[in-house]
C-alpha cells in the first residue's frame, strides 16, 4: 500500500514540479525576463448547401444503423453517378445504405427500407429524369421529408440531367410521371408525393448536367456530408472549468474576419492547459472551415523513424478522408500543395518542438487558401519564434476560485466540495499553483480516500512544494 501511495504521489509531484516554479519564480526574482480554386458552378449549381441540423451527433446512432440513405431510380444512375458516390462514402468509413427500386415488389416500401430513412441522420435523392416515375422513390423521398420536419434529417439534392425548377413544379417527365399516378393512386398520396418534390426542390443543391461534372459535384457533395455529420469533433473532457475565457481570447487572436493565413501559438507549462484549449477552439469553430486536423503528440511522433511521413500520412488523410498512402516527405509535401491546401483548413499541431519544420512538413504558407488557420501548442517560447507566428497566447494559472471547482470535480464529482473537507480542500489546492493537471491528478487520487490520506497527501505535498523552491533559491 505504501509502494502504490508512493507512485500516485510521485505522478502529482511530477506534475507540480514544474508549476510550482513558476509558483515560487515571482517571490525571489523582481524583475521578469523579459492551389487550384474549388471547381467552378454554373448558375444553377448553388455555391452553399443549406444543413439542418441533426439533433442528435453521429455517435448516437444504434448500432448498426446507416449514416447516409441514397434514393435514386436505379436506370438512369446505377452504373453511373450513384455508384461513383457510394464507392466515394463508403471508402470514408460513412454507413451509407443505397437502394434500387428495381428490385423492390409490392407497392410500399418494406419495414427495413423505412428504418433505414428514419435511422440516416443525411437523406440524399438523386433526381434523375425517370425518378418520379418509381412509386418507391416518391415514397422514400415523403419519408425523408417527414423525418426533416420531425427529427432535423439533413437532405441533400442532387439535380441529375433535371433542373431543379422541373422538380419543384413537376414539369417536363415529371410531369407525365404524375399524370400517370394520378390514375393508379388516392388524391391524398399523390398530393403528398408532390409537396414532397416541392419542398425538396426549393432546397439547395447540386445540378450535374453532363459526366465532367460528377468528379467536382462528388467531392463538394461529401465535404457537405462530412459536415452535416460532424465528424471533425474531437474529444475533450467532461470536466471543463473556465476553459469559456480562453477560448473567448483565442478567437480573438485567431482574427476569422481576416482572409490572411494566420499561425496562432499557445505557449505554456506542462499541464496548464494548452491542448485542452486548443481542442476547445477547435469543437468550437470547426464549422467555420472546409476541412479541419487536430494533430497530437507531434514532439513525439517526430522522433519515431520516419516521423515525417507519419504526420503527413495523418494530416493529409484527416482532410481528403481518404487513406493518403505517403511514401516519402516530398510525396507529401506535392500532395499538400495540389489536393489539401486548395481548401480552408483550420489545423492543430499539438506539443511542437524545435524540430519541428513547417515546410519540411505542411510546405509554404502562402499555399494555404485564403482564411486558414493554424494553431500550434508549445512549452519552448522558441518553437513560436522560429515559426513566426502572427500571434501568441500564454494561458494563465486558474484563479483559486476555479482551481477548487476543477479539483472538486475529480474528487467528489460535484463542484464544490462537502462542508467538513472545505478547509482541507482549500490547503491541497494551494499547492498546486492553479495548474490543472496537477489538480485533476491530486483530485483523482483523493477521490474515496479517508481524511488521514488527504491530510497526509496535504503534509507531502507541502514539503514537495518546499523543496521545488529551495531548488531554485
Amino acid at each position: 500500500m505504501e509502494e502504490i501511495w508512493w507512485v500516485l504521489v510521485a505522478t502529482a509531484a511530477a506534475a507540480l514540479l514544474i508549476p510550482l516554479i513558476v509558483f515560487c519564480k515571482p517571490l525571489l526574482f523582481a524583475k521578469k525576463i523579459a492551389e487550384s480554386p474549388e471547381p467552378e458552378e454554373e448558375e444553377e449549381v448553388s455555391q452553399s448547401v443549406e444543413l439542418s441540423t441533426p439533433s442528435d451527433s453521429p455517435s448516437q446512432l444504434p448500432v448498426g444503423a446507416y449514416e447516409v440513405f441514397l434514393s435514386f431510380r436505379g436506370p438512369d444512375t446505377r452504373l453511373t453517378f450513384t455508384d461513383f458516390l457510394y464507392t466515394y462514402l463508403v471508402q470514408a468509413k460513412i454507413r451509407t445504405f443505397r437502394d434500387d427500386d428495381e428490385l423492390r415488389k409490392g407497392e410500399t416500401i418494406g419495414p427495413e427500407l423505412t428504418k433505414a430513412i428514419e435511422e440516416s441522420k443525411i437523406g440524399i435523392p438523386i433526381f434523375s429524369p425517370d425518378y418520379a416515375s418509381s412509386k418507391w422513390c416518391l415514397q422514400e423521398l415523403a419519408q425523408m421529408v417527414d423525418c426533416k420536419r420531425k427529427k432535423g434529417q439533413v437532405i441533400l439534392p442532387i439535380f441529375y440531367y433535371v433542373e431543379p425548377t422541373d422538380v419543384r413544379h413537376q414539369r417536363g417527365s415529371y410531369k407525365q410521371a404524375f399524370e400517370q399516378h394520378s390514375k393508379r393512386f388516392d388524391k391524398k398520396t399523390v398530393d403528398e408525393w408532390k409537396d414532397a418534390l416541392e419542398e425538396v426542390g426549393a432546397l439547395k443543391g447540386w445540378v450535374v448536367k453532363d459526366s465532367t461534372w460528377q468528379g467536382a459535384t462528388i467531392e463538394n457533395l461529401f465535404s457537405a456530408v462530412w459536415s452535416a455529420l460532424r465528424r471533425e469533433y474531437v474529444l475533450v473532457t467532461d470536466n471543463l472549468v473556465g476553459i469559456e475565457h480562453h477560448v473567448e481570447e483565442m478567437i480573438k487572436l485567431l482574427d476569422l474576419d481576416s482572409e490572411e493565413v494566420k499561425i496562432v501559438g499557445i505557449h505554456g507549462l506542462c499541464g496548464i492547459g494548452k491542448t485542452t484549449i486548443a481542442k476547445a477552439v477547435h469543437n468550437k469553430l470547426f464549422e467555420q472551415f472546409d476541412h479541419c486536423c487536430f494533430l497530437e503528440d507531434v514532439r513525439e511522433t517526430l522522433q519515431e523513424h520516419g516521423g515525417i511521413v507519419k504526420l503527413q500520412n495523418t494530416l493529409i488523410s484527416s482532410i481528403l478522408k481518404m487513406d493518403a498512402n505517403v511514401d516519402n516527405a516530398s510525396q507529401g509535401i506535392n500532395m499538400m500543395r495540389n489536393r489539401v491546401c486548395k481548401y480552408k483548413l483550420l489545423i492543430i499541431l499539438d506539443d511542437v518542438d524545435t524540430k519541428f519544420k513547417f515546410d519540411n512538413i505542411l510546405g509554404k504558407r502562402d499555399w494555404f487558401s485564403p482564411g486558414s488557420r493554424i494553431i500550434i501548442t508549445t512549452r519552448d517560447r522558441k518553437v513560436l519564434n522560429l515559426l513566426k507566428v502572427n500571434d501568441r497566447y500564454e494561458p494563465p494559472a486558474m484563479n483559486p476560485e476555479h482551481a477548487l471547482q476543477l479539483f472538486s470535480k475529480h474528487a467528489f464529482g460535484k463542484d464544490a466540495p462537502p462542508e467538513d473537507y472545505a478547509e482541507l480542500s482549500s490547503a491541497i489546492v494551494s499547492t498546486a499553483a492553479g495548474v490543472p493537471l496537477a489538480l485533476n491528478n491530486v483530485g483523482s487520487y483523493l477521490c474515496g480516500e479517508d481524511r488521514e490520506v488527504w491530510e497526509e497527501t496535504l503534509t507531502r505535498l507541502k514539503e514537495k512544494a518546499s523543496e521545488n523552491c529551495n531548488m531554485i533559491s
